[in-house]
């Protein structure tokens, strides 16, 4: 009967690479449903064998669910088995984190942890060892239980050290400090978190490391999440430009592996033929063979020669060869990210470092490339046009969150450019893009709804509808659990109750203020202390309190100079200042800051802001007698700001309009919400990022701001993990 079983392996597998998948698990089938029994092992390898490729190129985890079930009843009665054993457990784990299980596949892993434990001191065991931790601290981070995960992680990279197996560290390593990052608890820690990752990537030899492209995107990934989330962008671009300069270089890479995989193919196809001659058959022979090896050293740790037995996939499609980006050695194998998911992120991440920076044009070929990649991926998940959140398939929850989460962060980029240039038109069509998505998966882009309200006042606040744009601000306050966000929203709420410009209005602003401005030196980061500075210095302004709100916007400025390299905010710094110069008849050092900040808002097509310095550059050419330098520089204001006065009345003119200023939340029903929510939990911290946001203020009067521009926030922190 063993014969028979070989037989039906190997028909399976060539129906499996022809993609004839319902065949290949017939065959498989046949083995486990014939009136002729077999062995106790060869069942089990048979269900093994069937659930992996269920779970490979289906939705279907329940099947294989109840295959590994069947598998690890009758390995009860069988001795020894260590690895069929283990290789039960950890596919059953996988199973259930895909059907939302928590609870079954901590339980599913602690019984795989005892029996690692059990079987000695083998390499073997401690690598088995290494993958039930890795997955328990998965688990673990989906229930928020950041402690847990980090133990797991611990007692993994211990097993790894033991082994010297250096790549293994750096997996564990990593995985450490990512939940640092999630749950940011001591600055020392986190930072001892990232020097550990430093060391262990530095001791892995060059060689090794071109053969752990997953590593170093994840380590990349993660110091750029780290540095920002420090303002520390001086030192994360070179982590950009390391990410960009790898994703080129695997793109490549991956270009020749499918070369060569179709020129294998073809070799293959004439070792069939039976007419061939003895000679050509070993020159084609020994070009296969080359041909082989090429594609195991290009294949990352499949070059170490041991054969993958835990392959971990997301999403219901079969990977083509080097489509994966893999994090650690087998068993473990896994990858954090799908190659084409770290591919729009990294597109992201240039979008971030570029937006602020006012390197427009390079950021809407990224906004297109990152939306491109992440549109052709969701419709391999079968989310087209009308496709809900109630439609997914459970196994495909997990995935569809992550390419979604990324999509609206785009989105966001895009709303945020496209306000800066005025384009108020572009800005409205991407926020009822937002809603859209919103309104159709309600549950997993639930992180993101306070990000859309506060869109929402950005675009009411730069249209002029300051009181709506309050609305939508405190609205975003209540959606979210991040004190970073909270704060933000508040400054963004008080700058538009400035610009209403009443005394209620004032009173309302500083009442925002106030409470913010007593703990703003315990964030982590500059972004929400330059923020408040900005708002403070304004009501000092408008309670005519002239030289302290010098004082703290200077502050403010140094601040924003020194780390957050913003050019939209240091111009409404700038303009702010030379406002007050003008004021203290510092006419020298008036001219020389509002030059400065015009120069900048010309860079970044920013209409408002040079109305406004063109407003201050007037009073003051005035002040000095310069009627000629007066007269053109008032032809230039008119031209711009009729071109202003267009885009406005069109954009309030355009039947988005009233819908988005609209003094209420997008209501959806939510469907399936809870089994959602667990799957969603632990996935957002790998993909979200904080993302300079901004609003827009066009009010041309030397004590009036025009803008607040790209003050950079927190986006929504992690409820339970990507980004990076």
């Amino acid at each position: 009967m063993e014969e028979v079983a070989e037989g039906l392996w190997g028909l399976s597998d060539y129906h499996e690479n022809r993609g004839e998948i319902a065949k290949s698990v017939k065959c498989l089938e046949a083995i486990c449903q014939s009136e002729v029994s077999f062995s106790p092992i060869v069942e089990v390898k048979t269900r093994l064998r069937i659930a992996s490729i269920l779970l490979h190129h289906s939705h279907n985890a329940n099947h294989a669910k109840s295959h590994l079930e069947r598998a690890q009843l009758l390995l009860k009665s069988i001795p020894r088995c260590f690895e069929l054993k283990c290789r039960a457990y950890s596919l059953l784990s996988q199973c259930y984190q895909l059907l939302g299980a928590i609870q079954p596949q901590k339980q599913v892993l602690s019984k795989g942890l005892e029996l690692a434990a059990s079987a000695g001191n083998e390499s073997s065991t401690k690598l088995w060892s290494c993958n039930f931790n890795s997955q328990l601290a998965n688990a673990l981070s989906i229930e928020g239980d950041h402690q847990g995960s980090f133990s797991a992680l611990e007692c993994g990279y211990v097993c790894a050290t033991e082994l010297g197996y250096p790549e293994l560290q750096m997996f564990f390593a990593t995985s450490m400090l990512h939940v640092h990052l999630v749950q940011w608890d001591d600055n020392d820690l986190v930072e001892q978190a990232v020097k550990k990752c430093n060391e262990i990537w530095e001791s892995i030899q060059p060689d090794k490391r071109e053969q752990c492209p997953g590593l170093l995107f994840y380590n990349e990934l993660l110091h750029i999440f780290y540095r920002t989330r420090l303002c520390d962008y001086k030192n994360a671009a070179p982590h950009v430009d390391n990410l960009d300069a790898a994703v080129k270089a695997e793109r490549k890479q991956t270009q020749h592996m499918q070369e060569l995989v179709k020129e294998l193919s073809a070799l293959d196809q004439s070792l069939s033929r039976s007419d061939l001659h003895h000679r050509e058959r070993a020159a084609l022979s020994e070009k296969q063979a080359m041909i082989q090896e090429q594609l195991r050293n290009m294949n990352g740790f499949s070059s170490t020669g041991r054969e993958s037995l835990e392959p971990v996939y997301f999403g219901n499609g079969r990977r083509t060869l080097g489509d994966k980006l893999q994090l650690a050695p087998p068993p473990i194998d896994g990858e954090w990210l799908p190659k084409s998911a770290v591919y729009a992120l990294v597109d992201l991440i240039v979008v971030i470092f570029g937006r602020p920076k006012g390197l427009f044009k390079e950021c809407g070929k990224r906004i297109q490339s990152g939306m491109r990649t992440i549109q052709g991926e969701l419709v391999k998940l079968g989310i087209t046009n009308r496709v809900r959140e109630a439609d997914l398939q459970q196994s495909s929850i997990y995935m569809a969150g992550v390419y979604l989460m990324l999509l609206i962060q785009f989105l966001e980029n895009k709303v945020a450019i496209e306000l800066t240039r005025t384009e108020f038109a572009e800005a409205q069509e991407a926020l009822v893009q937002m809603k859209n998505w919103f309104m159709r998966f309600p549950t997993i882009l639930q992180p993101r709804e306070c990000i859309i309200e506060m869109l929402r006042g950005q675009y009411a606040h730069s249209v002029g509808c300051y009181n709506e744009a309050t609305f939508h601000y405190i609205e975003a306050v209540k959606l979210t659990d991040s004190k970073s966000m909270q704060t933000m929203c508040q400054v963004y709420a008080a700058v538009s109750y400035i610009c209403i410009g009443d005394a209620e209005s004032t009173s309302q602003a500083l009442d925002l203020i106030r409470p913010v401005y007593g703990i703003m030196d315990s964030f982590v980061g500059v972004r929400e202390k330059t923020g408040i500075l900005f708002a403070y210095g304004l009501l000092l302004m408008k309670q005519r309190d002239i030289q302290e709100a010098r004082n703290r916007l200077a502050s403010g400025l140094q601040l924003a100079h020194n780390f957050l390299g913003n050019h939209q905010l240091l111009s409404q710094y700038l303009t702010t200042l030379g406002s007050l110069a003008l004021v203290l008849h510092d006419t020298v050092q008036a001219r020389e800051i509002l030059r400065s900040s015009l120069t900048l808002a010309k860079k970044l097509s920013d209409a408002p802001t040079q109305v406004w310095v063109l407003s201050v550059l007037t009073a003051l050419y005035k002040e000095l007698g310069e009627k000629g330098s007066q007269m053109e520089n008032d032809e230039y204001k008119t031209k711009i700001s009729k071109d202003l006065q267009k885009k406005l009345a069109e954009a309030q003119a355009s039947i988005y309009h009233i819908e988005l200023i609209d003094k209420a939340r997008f209501e959806v029903q939510q469907e399936h919400g809870l089994n959602i929510k667990r799957k969603m939990d632990a996935q957002s911290a790998g993909v979200n990022l904080d993302i300079p946001e901004s609003i827009g203020l066009p009010a041309p009067s030397p004590f009036q701001p025009s803008r607040l521009i790209d003050i950079d926030n927190s986006s929504s922190r992690r409820r339970g993990k990507r980004r990076s």
